[in-house]
């Protein structure tokens, strides 16, 4: 199984089990063309050069073909998450400024795995490796956030989870309307990293973490 030149799926067979990856591949390219609710496991079949019965000697069903590319998505998530983060280098703001830019570059770059992660509503809970590999990925910004509040004193510091969960909303939304809106998504002027950027700058700001005062209350 290969890509064609030209950005699409090139139908080239596969070889003795290796069905289970080109399916998934024939998934994650349709994914990317049609999104996640124009797939079904028929063409991933179709385009992998296989039967329409043969995808379910590995996948029950549309959902768990979707569930893998998903999975599959969530531990690079992961991954590129925890490199934007290096551990707080150079510096913790800068570093946690470095995490929402890898998320809209992944919205941007992998457009069809952040589909199958966010934009299938697969129930995490009938697929617990979702679950874990979503866990790891938000444990990024959860170590940012508590090693962010780690500068302020003890009666000052805010929850980190309740930061985590602010900035995640954040990105999240900013990613949604002004990186994955497709043709029809609201012109900036600026970019969506921009945008992000003074976001979690008057957040943290607001919270005493990036120089500011914090609020009253």
């Amino acid at each position: 199984m290969s890509w064609a030149g030209q950005g699409g799926f090139e139908r080239r067979g596969y070889h003795h089990g290796n069905l289970r990856e080109a399916l998934v591949e024939a998934a994650t390219a349709l994914i990317a063309e049609k999104g996640p609710a124009g797939f079904t496991i028929a063409e991933a079949a179709r385009l992998a050069g296989v039967s329409p019965a043969a995808p379910y000697r590995h996948f029950r069903d549309a959902e768990a073909l979707l569930a893998e590319v998903a999975l599959r998505g969530l531990e690079r998530f992961a991954v590129a998450l925890a490199a934007a983060w290096n551990g707080g280098r150079p510096d913790k703001l800068r570093a946690f400024e470095a995490i929402g830019r890898a998320y809209l570059a992944f919205a941007r770059n992998e457009p069809a795995h952040y589909a199958a992660m966010f934009e299938a509503h697969i129930s995490f809970d009938a697929h617990p490796a979702l679950l874990s590999a979503g866990d790891r990925a938000f444990a990024v910004l959860r170590e940012a956030a508590d090693q962010l509040v780690a500068a302020l004193p003890r009666e000052r510091r805010p929850p980190s989870l309740m930061i985590a969960l602010h900035i995640w909303g954040l990105a999240h939304g900013i990613a949604a309307l002004f990186v994955r809106g497709g043709p029809s998504r609201r012109k900036l002027p600026m970019s969506p990293e921009e945008l992000l950027e003074a976001g979690v700058l008057v957040y943290l700001q607001g919270l005493g973490l990036a120089g500011g005062k914090p609020a009253a209350g």
